[in-house]
């Protein structure tokens, strides 16, 4: 009598496959589409400064300013879980869904963080690990922990934390910060606060019923439609500081004064809008997102046409890709 043939058990991956499954969730906690702004700015601060980046240390820069504005954004939905699971726009998130637990995302932001830091120290420089730090710390520790649920002008502070990359892609190639990364520092620091506010209109819901005291809970929509407007029109003459300065050429002026024109426009129709501010603002906020990118991509142009900003540029590209 003949035995049954007993299967033998195909070799499985269990651990592997659920860290794959997981993968795509792990890359949203790194807000990719903040990191792709923020790279993208880097790369045009590296490729602007004085001097010749080799191709591996300044590829390395790229990648280590992704890695940590990444972790940045890892370690703010770890602090953030409570808040994004009672708001619309972020209870998708992969922590409120329970797909990733706090403690992970914490460990994770947490390496990511020291090893991007580590990373561009050893290979790049120790001021811009530095600055990368400083970074990384300014936005979870004083933004995220301190301001964001004590003041209206939280995203105002805290939104120093996003303008550094530009310096911080400058000093990967230069070892110190001038005058040109402080410029471009100031056009991000005044864009971010209309840039967020016209988003945080549209949310103001999400952010009282989660006790977060975004401006327009705090002092409503009139108030922060005019501190839209004011920001709107200071970035103006700060974006043109890079032409006037002779840091940039001809086509960055006149990109600048255009998008400017076209910035203080939207916002100043958004201030006139009355209660039907909701398309305004979204369409205010869909072109700070282009305008910023605009700006940047225009200084990279006047460049001069650097054989790095062509490999930098596709680092930024392909890095934003795998972000969206």
């Amino acid at each position: 009598m003949k035995t049954a043939a007993i299967p033998l058990p195909r070799p499985t991956w269990p651990a592997w496959s659920r860290l794959t499954a997981r993968l795509p969730d792990f890359v949203m906690l790194m807000k990719p589409r903040v990191m792709a702004l923020a790279v993208f700015t880097a790369v045009v601060g590296l490729v602007i400064a004085p001097g010749h980046v080799a191709p591996l240390p300044a590829t390395v820069a790229i990648l280590a300013i992704a890695a940590g504005a990444g972790a940045a954004g890892v370690l703010n939905m770890w602090y953030d879980a409570d808040v994004d699971a009672v708001m619309t726009r972020t209870v998708g998130r992969p922590i409120p869904r329970g797909r990733i637990s706090r403690a992970e995302a914490r460990a994770f932001g947490l390496v990511l963080a020291g090893g991007a830091v580590a990373a561009l120290a050893v290979a790049v420089n120790v001021t811009s690990a530095a600055l990368l730090a400083f970074a990384i710390f300014f936005y979870v520790v004083v933004y995220t922990m301190w301001l964001k649920r004590r003041t209206p002008q939280n995203i105002v502070i805290g939104g120093a934390a996003g303008a550094l990359p530009p310096v911080i892609g400058w000093a990967a190639a230069t070892g110190e910060v001038g005058l040109a990364p402080l410029i471009l520092f100031l056009i991000i620091f005044l864009w971010t606060p209309p840039h967020f506010w016209a988003l945080a209109l549209n949310r103001a819901d999400d952010y009282a019923r989660a006790g977060v005291p975004m401006l327009p809970v705090v002092a409503g929509r009139a108030a922060t439609t005019r501190q839209i407007l004011v920001y709107s029109i200071l970035l103006v003459p700060i974006s043109l500081l890079p032409w006037g300065l002779g840091l940039a050429g001809a086509i960055y002026g006149v990109v600048a004064v255009t998008c400017g024109a076209l910035f203080v426009g939207l916002a100043l129709r958004l201030r006139r809008a009355g209660a039907f501010y909701r398309r305004p603002a979204h369409l205010l906020f869909g072109f700070s997102i282009a305008y910023l990118f605009v700006l940047f991509a225009a200084l990279l142009v006047d460049s001069g046409g650097k054989a790095s900003a062509i490999v930098l540029a596709w680092t930024s590209i392909i890095v934003s890709a795998v972000g969206a």
